[in-house]
């Protein structure tokens, strides 16, 4: 239990930011999800298509700290 003003700012804070970081990682992995289904389906068109929206949801999360840039990179590089 937080006991001064500044703390409980903070828990606030860290509550608000926990569940943006939820809802952002949980929107990669459905990019993630999605990608794999269209390349185990062969379907090279709608993969090609997603690509640059799985790239842009993967860039904001590596830049805001949800994950780690290395495993962006290694997520990239287990698609090719």
């Amino acid at each position: 239990m937080p006991n001064t003003k500044s703390a409980i700012r903070r828990e606030r804070r860290v509550k608000i930011q926990t569940s943006v970081n939820k809802i952002r990682k949980s929107k990669f992995k459905s990019i993630i999800k999605q990608m794999n289904i269209l390349i185990s389906k062969n379907d090279k068109k709608g993969a090609i298509k997603l690509l640059p929206e799985m790239n842009s949801q993967a860039m904001k999360i590596a830049k805001t700290g949800v994950i780690k840039k290395k495993l962006r990179q290694e997520i990239f590089l287990d698609l090719q």
